[in-house]
């Protein structure tokens, strides 16, 4: 009677485990991923197109319908355009809504810009012509109706178009709030440069793709592990960055924690010894920044 009442309780936990994994994906998930290499009047960069093709995989294992069937790489200002068109065509009716960029990015005034393969400014005045404005791509997921709008930024380098009249304040971007819903995440914090890394892929995106396949973390769990991940690799000279607003529900990038294991005991059910909850781990990094209102 034991035994069966043990494979009983065996079963219900591989099914709960089933459809816990079913509803990971059962929302519909639309990402964009970017990744600028090849430019043309800027630096050339080692890691970015890899970068994308690795976190467009990434997200596909995970449920996610990627813009233009993966990662799009080495865009000039009218396939970036084109590519975002497309982005918000797809966003109709998504639950999850993922911008994914690697390469250059620049801020000037405070405001932060993406930079295609072909830009190639002579002032500041064309940099809002030929680059991309955060500003305006925020403002574009905020429209779509989606829930739960993610932006990763892994562009946090030197501004190189500095000795043209591009003025920064300082390296790597400007902070951004996040409107409704929103989480944007930094591959390092506010005015300072990411590391390129070393082996192909830079630390921040090579520890993103890992948290995210880490089944049962939650949303803000999977950012402050990808932070002490990258703190750790890089010993301390990058510290990835988050900015969000509060988000509604709860969001699994592979599935939501498996509940605890029931085992049969003199015809009672008791809970697994080595059965643990998952929440927030350490709690609340320093890496992490969750403005309650935006200003």
């Amino acid at each position: 009677m034991v035994s069966r009442l043990g494979i009983v309780s065996r079963l219900i936990v591989a099914a709960f485990l089933l459809c816990a994994a079913t509803a990971a994906h059962a929302e519909k998930r639309v990402a964009l991923v970017i990744g600028n290499s090849a430019y043309q009047a800027a630096p050339q960069l080692p890691n970015p197109a890899a970068d994308a093709r690795l976190m467009s995989d990434t997200l596909l294992s995970l449920g996610f319908s990627i813009v233009g069937g993966g990662a799009q790489t080495n865009l000039d200002k009218a396939g970036f355009d084109d590519a975002l068109q497309k982005f918000g065509s797809e966003l109709t009716g998504a639950d999850v809504a993922l911008f994914y960029y690697a390469g250059h990015g620049v801020e000037t005034h405070g405001l932060n810009y993406l930079v295609p393969v072909d830009a190639n400014p002579a002032d500041e005045g064309d940099v809002f012509a030929q680059m991309i404005g955060m500003s305006a791509l925020l403002d574009q997921l905020e429209k779509s109706g989606t829930r739960i709008n993610l932006v990763l930024l892994d562009a946090c380098r030197n501004n190189p178009f500095r000795d043209r009249g591009v003025r920064s304040l300082t390296g790597g971007l400007a902070q951004m709030q996040a409107p409704p819903g929103t989480l944007i995440s930094f591959a390092t914090q506010p005015r300072s440069v990411a590391l390129d890394g070393e082996g192909g892929h830079s630390p921040y995106t090579s520890a993103l793709v890992a948290k995210m396949r880490h089944p049962g973390f939650g949303l803000f769990k999977t950012f402050n592990e990808v932070g002490l991940a990258v703190e750790k690799r890089t010993q301390g000279r990058q510290l990835p960055f988050v900015s969000s607003s509060p988000i509604p529900g709860s969001f699994y990038f592979t599935g939501k924690p498996a509940s605890p294991e029931v085992r049969p005991l003199r015809g009672k059910a008791e809970f697994a010894p080595d059965a643990k909850e998952t929440g927030t781990g350490r709690g609340v990094s320093p890496v992490l920044d969750f403005p309650a209102a935006r200003m």
